[in-house]
């Protein structure tokens, strides 16, 4: 008898990230329907991979973030629309306003560190790995560090990780 999972014929590492991906388009969903508010002490890190499929940013952010990068939803954000596939928000960058389309696909991770909340995805672009880069340092964003919480759960937050990885 062998110790070595199967190979599954069914994707459930896709199928859980994507019912995962899912909860960023409800909560984002409750922020549109109350009015674009966010609650409370509540505001979101989004990271996204900037050279994913369907992924619409200026071309002054992408040359300084051509892999990934992270925005924050706090203060000052405007037109948020949320839809089925992703979603659209304006943020501002050195007082310049921007507009950015991101599709749940580009997603890797999600924090609101108000709550010591975090999900983190799998890139769904293949080969994709992460570049060091600078912050996105979209305007009127308090420093809290919360994105650098995700992955890190001996700190007690709610951050959740799926791994389908075989074992060994």
């Amino acid at each position: 008898m062998s110790d070595d999972a199967p190979d599954s014929l069914i994707p459930y590492d896709e199928i859980v990230q994507e019912a995962l991906r899912a909860v960023v388009g409800r909560v984002l969903g409750e922020i549109q329907s109350g009015g674009g508010t966010l609650p409370g002490p509540h505001h979101f890190y989004i990271t996204f991979k900037t050279g994913a499929p369907g992924v619409d940013i200026p071309k002054s952010l992408r040359e300084r973030f051509p892999d990934e990068m992270t925005i924050v939803l706090q203060n000052k954000f405007w037109e948020l629309n949320v839809r089925e596939d992703g979603f659209s928000v304006g943020l501002s960058f050195n007082q310049i306003p921007a507009k950015l389309d991101v599709p749940y696909s580009a997603i890797t991770a999600f924090v609101d560190p108000a709550v010591d909340f975090g999900l983190q995805f799998q890139a769904s672009v293949a080969d994709m790995a992460p570049e060091a880069h600078d912050d996105a340092e979209n305007d009127g964003v308090a420093e809290q560090g919360g994105a650098k919480a995700v992955g890190s759960s001996e700190d007690g937050s709610n951050v959740v990780t799926v791994d389908f990885g075989r074992k060994k």
